[in-house]
């Protein structure tokens, strides 16, 4: 195939219908043939960063600010689920639910800020992911989010050891350092952990999708598989897969996926099928938490929060929400994360200390803004510099899989020529497979 072609319409027939749904919409105008991927390229823009691929210049994608915004309201739904929606024991002598009978009506939908998180986190890590080996998407999950995890385990520590609240003992503090109690049988030092062990399968699926080589087909025949297998996995009622594919939450990670290819490539008939599947999943399955979970939650409000959700990611990745530049939301989006996870902790000894002799509101007022300036420290003074120091090391960590087969031969003396090789895990998957402008993090 020559190295520019000129896309022309096909007629239509009957063995390649397949081929048709499979494949990304086509520019009209010349490409470079990529194999299983297109590449859109933009002239240059007077006033934005470019950089250079294969002689071509090319424009960074904007960062998406709506989704710092998203994601900030998303944790702020959560924040205020917990300090004033939630009917269980938690950081005020009596539920939240009691104390804040004006406003828990409407707070303790806030769990749902969840299931914004999660389509959210399956638009935002494809788009991560796109170009990079599984070596490079491990990196730069683990350098997002172990040091604020970190600080919040610890803090849980803290706040047991002095003020005996909470569950901060070592039994539960050193497993909950790996992040994989889940999987080990231990309690969560902090209930809003069992969002992370959920986003880890993820993160291991995703890696394994990288390690085939992520485009456009390859996403295609992932999200089938992993919607059916969990489909299958439920009526069968096989526990294994149920724990690997998790189909309770899988639909919003899907979805996300699905939108972040609209965004991409341009919204297609098998895409919004992809959205529309999801959509009646995650009805059902919001239906299903609201009755047997979160009892007495409104079905109908439910449902009518998660059409929202699906709604305002429509609009996202359809770029109608692309008028949101303000620069402020970045620093939203990056304190979503630290304030999502210190938030519980810090509120067990502050409103041990104001409540009852300060006011409810007032009180409510201190914890949230405490909570706010605590995010903002973790983010200056522990996520920045944690993340930069653990980069590096993991980098050099991955560094032997770098050298090339025959230097590696060499310098070894093993006699290994490399003969056998697949996809690198620093990301040594043939660069024709990556789009030009795939994003950055």
């Amino acid at each position: 195939m020559s190295s520019r072609t000129t896309y022309r319409p096909e007629p239509f027939r009957a063995r390649g219908c397949l081929r048709h749904l499979t494949d990304p919409p086509r520019p009209a105008g010349p490409t470079r043939d990529r194999g299983l991927a297109y590449i859109r390229r933009s002239p240059p823009v007077p006033g934005r960063a470019t950089r250079r691929r294969d002689g071509f210049a090319v424009t960074r994608r904007e960062r998406l600010r709506e989704l710092d915004l998203l994601r900030f309201l998303a944790a702020l739904a959560v924040v205020l689920y917990h300090f004033t929606g939630f009917g269980g024991a938690g950081a005020w002598p009596e539920p939240a639910y009691d104390v804040f009978p004006e406003i828990a009506p409407l707070t303790r939908f806030g769990y749902l800020g969840v299931d914004l998180f999660f389509v959210i986190s399956g638009f935002v890590i494809l788009m991560s992911a796109w170009g990079r080996g599984p070596g490079e998407f491990g990196i730069s999950r683990l350098v997002r989010l172990m040091p604020a995890y970190w600080v919040s385990v610890l803090l849980g520590a803290f706040v047991y050891a002095v003020f005996r609240q909470g569950h901060g003992v070592p039994g539960v503090v050193i497993p909950n350092l790996t992040m994989l109690q889940g999987g080990l049988g231990v309690r969560n030092l902090d209930a809003v952990y069992w969002t992370l062990w959920v986003e880890l399968h993820f993160y291991v699926l995703i890696a394994v999708l990288a390690a085939v080589g992520i485009t456009y087909r390859s996403c295609l025949v992932f999200m089938a598989v992993w919607m059916f297998g969990g489909l299958f996995a439920e009526q069968a009622d096989h526990k294994l897969l149920q724990v690997m594919l998790v189909p309770t939450w899988s639909p919003y990670f899907i979805a996300g996926m699905a939108l972040f290819l609209i965004h991409r490539f341009g919204p297609t008939l098998l895409l919004w099928g992809y959205v529309a599947v999801t959509y009646l999943m995650a009805l059902r399955y919001g239906a299903w938490r609201a009755e047997e979970v979160f009892r007495g939650a409104d079905v109908i409000v439910v449902s009518a929060v998660i059409t929202g959700i699906y709604a305002v990611m429509i609009l996202v990745a359809t770029g109608r929400l692309s008028r949101l530049r303000w620069s402020g939301l970045t620093l939203l989006g990056a304190l979503t994360y630290p304030l999502y996870v210190v938030h519980s902790q810090l509120a067990l000894p502050l409103l041990g200390a104001l409540y009852p002799g300060l006011g409810k509101w007032a009180a409510l007022a201190v914890v949230v803004g405490a909570s706010m300036l605590a995010a903002y420290a973790v983010h200056r003074l522990v996520e920045r510099p944690g993340a930069a120091w653990m980069r590096t090391r993991l980098h050099a960590s991955l560094e032997p899989m770098r050298t090339p087969p025959a230097q590696a031969s060499t310098s070894v003396g093993h006699g290994d020529r490399g003969e056998r090789s697949g996809p690198r895990l620093n990301g040594g998957e043939p660069r024709d497979r990556t789009p030009a402008d795939a994003a950055q993090r």
